[in-house]
């Protein structure tokens, strides 16, 4: 399409989840609600696994950089989407917009990579108890968390520099809640065929490399655990593994459904609900996950309560 006819989009508008003023209100409320309780319960994680010498290990560390991503995860969408509701239509810039997407793509990999890294810290604990300390090294675990961080920070470094290309001089309406890739592709007036080559390799590639590293650290414990002859120690060493497998099905099932099935399958509206489950209430539901099936956790939760009410 030739650019030069068509007048430069400065901003997007964002239709969000709803146009109905009723149900805004209702959205407004319940998602005000999530936001909160999301901060609040991430927040806990945190200052209990930093208060608490119970909670000085590896995969406490983890957990509370997942918390942390969380927070950041949730606040990049969630803030807009409220105002959104009480404005009905939310304009953001298109810098605004690029700037979101950066922010999303770089939490929402950080949390692939932790997970990853979390599944290799159960495997080392239950398959190779003897050489935990070398294999979980303070120094193996700040390693782990840099390229956790780095990862998330490259990957949304190819879909913004890809973004960044592209001119959008046509409809500037997003039937979204945030400003997702899809979406911005789909506004462009240019042809994006070799453009969204290079965010699926990268996105793509992370995908495979996390959930092999899942998958692999999960058939070990699954052999490990079978060839224990302690009911005790079998169950024991499940407890361990709940929680994170939990969190595991619940963050890839659904950006599957998103992101791996074909788009035909399921409508925009479909689409939006699956995009709310994984961008807004899993950041909430981690913490509860984690504080509510580990005992370790809900001792620590026990003892800070005991101490702060006494």
């Amino acid at each position: 399409m030739d650019v030069g006819n068509h007048t430069r989009v400065t901003e997007f508008i964002l239709l969000g989840l709803t146009e109905d003023p009723t149900l805004c209100v209702i959205f407004f409320l319940i998602f005000l609600g999530i936001y909160v309780i999301t901060l609040v319960g991430n927040i806990s994680i945190i200052i209990l696994i930093r208060s608490c010498s119970q909670l000085q290990t590896p995969m406490y560390l983890f957990l509370s950089h997942l918390a942390f991503v969380d927070s950041l995860f949730s606040t990049s969408i969630t803030p807009l989407m409220i105002i959104g509701f009480l404005k009905r239509r939310l304009a953001l810039p298109v810098a605004g917009c690029e700037a979101q997407l950066c922010s999303v793509i770089t939490f929402g990999t950080a949390e692939c990579f932790l997970l990853a890294a979390m599944a290799y810290d159960r495997y080392v604990a239950i398959c190779l108890p003897l050489l935990y300390s070398t294999h979980m090294s303070p120094r193996v675990c700040v390693l782990l968390l840099g390229a956790s961080y780095v990862g998330g920070c490259v990957n949304a470094w190819t879909f913004t520099s890809c973004l960044l290309t592209l001119p959008f001089c046509g409809p500037n309406h997003i039937n979204d809640f945030f400003c997702d890739f899809s979406p911005l592709l789909k506004l462009s007036c240019s042809d994006v065929s070799t453009v969204e080559i290079i965010p699926s390799i990268s996105s793509g590639s992370i995908i495979v490399v996390t959930v092999s590293v899942i998958a692999l650290s999960y058939i070990c414990i699954l052999s490990t655990i079978l060839k224990m002859r302690s009911t005790e120690g079998r169950r024991k060493a499940f407890s361990t593994c709940t929680s994170h497998l939990t969190a595991v099905t619940l963050y890839y099932g659904t950006i599957t459904f998103i992101y791996v099935m074909p788009k035909s399958s399921y409508s925009v509206d479909q689409n939006k609900v699956l995009s709310v489950f994984y961008t807004v209430l899993i950041p909430m539901l981690n913490p509860l996950i984690y504080s509510l099936r580990n005992r370790d956790v809900k001792e620590a939760l026990r003892k800070a309560i005991l101490r702060i009410s006494s």
